[in-house]
């Protein structure tokens, strides 16, 4: 159970506020004890600090296009601030320094990065997800070494000891205030991540674990083991899902951190979600004014400044925030550029290696605003996932799966540049690999067809997630339609692979990277198992493999899932002149592709229904290409047993055909007249020439008294009378009469006959 965070007033201020303004009148008491007229040094009635922070730069080294300002400009900005405010401005991180980073970082293992932020004169940062990529082992060694600034966590224990694991903080004295700053990462980290990487390690809550730091920081006891601070500032590697202030203070995870952590603590730099905010209207529980809550989005494009007025005499900090935009925003620092040209140039080296060609955009899933929507189905994690099932044939593997978080950047057709070296729709090593960062194995796992539907079923994150859903890349021949109004477990509607329903009771091979195999991103049933291989082969080198099969590679437009939404049936089926309301969606991708079309429904070959498609680009989830469409239930023939049928749908000029069900009702065979012993109906003749006959030829004189009943071809129908007269009949009627009494005694004699031999 969260213990409540301590109140304002709970807060020890004799020794974290107030320490210099009892320090200054203990000295004037002196003085006057003393009877001397000494006058005591004049101090300055306010100290004020600049704390500068970035988040999620993920080895963004050179600029591009905006907003990625580059490590240069950065640290000239970061210069400028030092400048106006010398010795009291401070330079900080919420993680994710490094990993996922583009290829001038990557390949060099993020070391021109760590360098880049030596230089700058990083002061503290906490660790992100991505600094755990490699494990703890390549964290604790690699990274922290070649680190010249501390990193700090507050909610990383050992399992083993119960201990923390980290530093829970850092303090920095700052013209006599000290300034603490708390770190913590997402509590989800094992899903983040590969679990082994972080086996032994246990991530608890953020607020109970920055609470308890906070407390330790201002109980106004100073040891090597409990440090005091005047000032403190979270960082946290978590962020709100959104820029609205309004998802700050719901009911979310982050929420309850902005809400939550004690108001001890002056200010929260955020992370991890990648989003761009400064909320500054957010009162903490217990506390009585508002702190700022911020986040600078990504990849370099804005500095969070905190501008905090210590009060020397009262000991009260006032602390305010901003977003600072870098993109050409400084002359460049020469140290920091200098190594940025260098690691270009160790990357030019290999990167320019050709290793394939495509003849049109690749792309992520967009959101409205163009950023990435991880939410959405895309031509790129669908290629992503043919390439690694590729990569596993030969291990068995039937299917294969991507998480959209493992793709960082685009492949497009256009050159990035020199022409010799990067023509239009060459796809170099240095693009594959800015697409696939992380250097994840593939794991082939035995799942059957019912772990297959919960993966799927898994795409819906839990509740309180920072990203609410997780379109995973299918490979070609796996496709499966869903409901997106059905509830959470029930979603998942027709799995087909192959061109057949998925057995669930089956077993599959299928292969993902070691990240998702070990339940990363929620997706714990890829966890379960029955069986496991890690087949050694990078993702990357698959992707690269890939193009080296197939050397020109076309983005594959055809949807891979699609959402129906249909009515209930009435009871029985639908009947002829029905119509039913189909509510479709993912019909086309947001990004790349037509951005319109019409879907049309089949039945037996005859078209029922067709729609407009509705490309508005949807946010968060895989909605977008949405049409309504009304089928009309066509005639069914007669005697028809009720039935469940498929509706066959297909989108124009993608590729994209899928089906639904419709239930049918029984229709009734065709009424029979019982007198009629053939299948057309008598048509009674005004009398006069039949119909088709001329008069005068054959063997009748072509004509027939007015009334007679004749059959559609012309031939008598049986009526009973057929031409004969009532005498005739009565004769005809005694000769078959004496017939039958003639046969029927012939046939008594031969038993008697037969009965005497017997005997």
């Amino acid at each position: 159970m969260r213990t409540s965070p301590p109140s304002s007033e709970s807060t020890p201020t004799g020794g974290r506020r107030r320490v210099r303004g009892a320090a200054l009148v203990g000295v004037a008491v002196s003085a006057l004890c003393l009877g001397t007229l000494t006058a005591v040094p004049a101090q300055a009635a306010t100290t004020t600090i600049d704390i500068l922070g970035i988040n999620d730069f993920h080895g963004r080294l050179a600029q591009e296009t905006s907003p990625t300002a580059g490590a240069a400009v950065m640290a000239g900005k970061v210069n400028e601030f030092r400048a106006a405010n010398p010795g009291n401005t401070l330079f900080v991180s919420s993680g994710d320094n490094i990993g996922a980073s583009t290829f001038t970082s990557f390949i060099q293992d993020d070391e021109p990065t760590l360098d880049a932020l030596n230089a700058m004169g990083l002061d503290v940062s906490t660790p992100g997800n991505h600094e755990f990529d490699k494990g703890q082992d390549d964290f604790n060694g690699r990274v922290t070494a070649n680190s010249e600034f501390p990193y700090v966590n507050a909610n990383i224990y050992e399992t083993s000891t119960g201990e923390r694991a980290y530093d829970p903080y850092f303090v920095k004295d700052v013209d006599g205030v000290r300034v603490g700053f708390v770190g913590a990462i997402t509590e989800l980290m094992p899903e983040l991540v590969s679990p082994a990487g972080v086996e032994g390690l246990e991530f608890r809550d953020i607020v109970d674990s920055v609470n308890d730091a906070a407390a330790e920081l201002t109980d106004g006891v100073e040891t090597d083991a409990n440090g005091e601070a005047d000032v403190i500032v979270l960082l946290v590697h978590e962020g709100n899902a959104s820029a609205a202030e309004a998802d700050a203070t719901g009911d979310s995870q982050f929420a309850d951190i902005a809400k939550n952590v004690s108001p001890s603590v002056d200010a929260i730099l955020s992370a991890h979600t990648h989003q761009t905010y400064n909320f500054t209207d957010i009162v903490p529980t217990g506390g009585t004014k508002p702190r700022p809550v911020v986040q600078t989005g990504s990849y370099g494009a804005n500095l969070s400044h905190l501008v905090v007025q210590y009060d020397d005499v009262t000991g009260e900090a006032t602390v305010t925030s901003s977003l600072v935009p870098l993109y050409q925003s400084a002359s460049p620092d020469p140290t920091v550029a200098a190594i940025v040209t260098n690691a270009e140039a160790v990357a030019a080296v290999e990167g320019r290696r050709p290793v394939g060609t495509i003849t049109g955009d690749l792309l992520r899933a967009k959101q409205l605003d163009g950023s990435e929507n991880r939410g959405g189905e895309s031509t790129l994690g669908n290629l992503v996932a043919d390439a690694q099932l590729a990569a596993t044939v030969e291990n068995g593997a039937q299917i294969a799966f991507m998480n959209p978080g493992g793709l960082r950047a685009d492949l497009r057709y256009a050159s990035t540049g020199d022409a010799t070296v990067d023509a239009d729709g060459r796809v170099t090593f240095q693009e594959a690999a800015a697409v696939q960062p992380f250097a994840n194995t593939l794991v082939v796992s035995t799942l059957t067809g019912a772990q297959i539907r919960q993966t799927l079923e898994q795409q819906w994150q839990p509740a309180g997630s920072s990203r609410p859903f997780l379109k995973l890349g299918v490979s070609e021949g796996l496709t499966y339609t869903y409901d997106p109004t059905a509830a959470a477990g029930s979603r998942i509607g027709d799995i087909t692979f192959e061109g057949a329903p998925l057995d669930e009771a089956a077993s599959y091979k299928v292969t993902v990277n070691s990240f998702l195999a070990s339940g990363g991103d929620n997706f714990t049933a890829l966890n379960g198992a029955s069986a496991k291989a890690d087949s050694g082969k990078v993702d990357l080198q698959s992707q690269v493999d890939y193009f080296a099969a197939n050397p020109s590679v076309s983005p594959d437009l055809a949807q891979r899932a699609v959402g129906v939404t249909a009515p209930v049936a009435p009871e029985g089926g639908y009947e002829a002149g029905d119509t039913v309301e189909y509510s479709l969606s993912s019909l086309l991708f947001s990004n790349g592709g037509p951005t319109t079309g019409t879907v049309t429904a089949t039945l037996d070959g005859v078209e029922v229904g067709s729609a407009t498609i509705d490309g508005t680009v949807v946010s968060t989830t895989d909605e977008q290409g949405r049409a309504a469409l009304t089928v009309t239930i066509p005639e069914i023939a007669a005697g028809t047993a009720a039935q469940t049928r498929q509706l066959l749908f297909t989108v124009t000029g993608t590729g994209t055909t899928f089906t639904a069900p419709v239930s049918l009702a029984a229709v009734a065979a065709a009424p029979v007249d019982p007198t009629d012993p053939g299948t057309t109906p008598p048509v009674t003749t005004p009398g006069g020439t039949v119909p088709g006959t001329t008069p005068g030829t054959g063997t009748g004189s072509g004509s027939t008294p007015a009334g007679t009943v004749r059959n559609a071809d012309g031939s008598l129908a049986f009526t009973g009378q057929d031409g004969l007269g009532l005498g005739a009949l009565a004769a005809l009627a005694l000769m078959l009469a004496g017939g039958s009494a003639l046969v029927v005694g012939r046939r008594r004699r031969l038993r008697a006959t037969a009965s005497s031999t017997d005997g």
